[in-house]
């Protein structure tokens, strides 16, 4: 079951950590530079929309892709995702690390057939028309299975979370929306189910727990504490800038590779929106809107006079919990070094 866990989280690390500085500059920019940011600046915020959208998945895909086949791999892997960026209207983190990966072994396993017997003088031209072809191909299945897959998934996980809700179930909504924040569906969600809900709630109270079930920045700020303390390599590095641009910058986006290159740290998200939303239900906080970004201060300019100690100590709780599940995991499931990944994949390349 461990190396299971480590190959998996090894795997998926190889597509996220080599960008996580693209995600931190993704996060600077957006914290300083969108309308509620530190220093709003529209011709500047115009950047946000088409590197969350374009450049992030599509540098996802082809490292996914370059890690199955080299730069062949990357190429083909990133041309796929195109196809499941213009498949669906969220962001395709997810469906960059399905289609860079599936892509780039398609074309191996062309390129094993059809290698040994091309004829001397036409490998580059032979080469580059079937990366070519097959990519269209992939390109176009990419856009209609996996870009619609992945907002299949989105609606699903906004079906549940409002079931839950129904059922008077609420802090179990951590489990949908945990994981959904980290495939990058944290607005559709929040935008879709929790802000209408929560305006609704707060017409007879003045306050509501919806607007603080996907913004609650203490799980995030738990897990980026844990890498910190007891991470390694990439991670453990960028975690410090990481929590800044988090916690008090709001872009929780920032935080989400580090659960996508170790997987079973979503147990620690767990245990963080557990904690912080059961706690807000007994108390029965709330805040009076969605802040946004979802930083610290926008949660203390949200929270209702007089309840600054139930909103702040789920903040606090959902951290803690967080931080100690992470620390755990992460003792007992180390994260693997990027660095040391890339030296074994050259090991297993002939003649090196």
């Amino acid at each position: 079951m461990k190396e299971r866990v480590q190959r998996w989280g090894g795997f998926l690390a190889s597509m996220v950590v080599p960008n996580l500085g693209a995600f931190i500059a993704w996060g600077l920019i957006t914290a300083f530079f969108i309308a509620t940011g530190w220093t709003p600046n529209e011709r500047f915020s115009a950047l946000v929309g088409p590197m969350i959208n374009y450049m992030l998945p599509i540098l996802i895909g082809y490292t996914g892709g370059k890690v199955v086949y080299g730069h062949r791999g990357g190429v083909i892997g990133a041309i796929a995702t195109m196809g499941t960026i213009v498949g669906s209207s969220i962001p395709q983190f997810m469906g960059a690390m399905i289609a860079g990966p599936i892509s780039a072994w398609a074309l191996k396993k062309l390129d094993e057939v059809i290698q040994p017997s091309i004829p001397i003088g036409f490998e580059l031209l032979i080469n580059n028309f079937s990366l070519g072809i097959l990519g269209v191909i992939m390109t176009l299945l990419s856009m209609l299975a996996i870009g619609p897959f992945v907002a299949v998934v989105s609606n699903a996980a906004g079906a549940v979370v409002q079931w839950l809700i129904d059922l008077r179930l609420l802090p179990l909504v951590a489990f949908i929306v945990e994981p959904a924040k980290v495939l990058f569906l944290n607005n559709a969600l929040n935008i879709g189910v929790l802000a209408p809900l929560g305006a609704a709630a707060a017409q007879t109270t003045g306050r509501a727990i919806h607007f603080m079930l996907e913004s609650d920045p203490g799980p995030g700020l738990g897990l980026l504490l844990a890498y910190w303390v007891a991470g390694k390599g990439l991670l453990k590095e960028s975690a410090p800038g990481a929590i800044i641009i988090h916690f008090l910058g709001g872009i929780h986006e920032i935080y989400f590779p580090f659960v996508l290159a170790h997987p079973i740290m979503i147990i620690a998200m767990f245990a963080g929106g557990l904690a912080a939303d059961t706690w807000w239900v007994i108390t029965g906080a709330g805040l009076v809107a969605t802040p946004s970004p979802g930083s610290i201060f926008a949660y203390l300019a949200m929270t209702p006079k007089g309840w600054h100690f139930q909103v702040l100590t789920g903040v606090l709780l959902g951290t803690i919990a967080s931080f100690a599940v992470g620390y755990v995991l992460l003792k007992r499931f180390p994260v693997k070094e990027i660095e040391e990944q890339e030296e074994e994949e050259l090991d297993t390349v002939p003649g090196l």
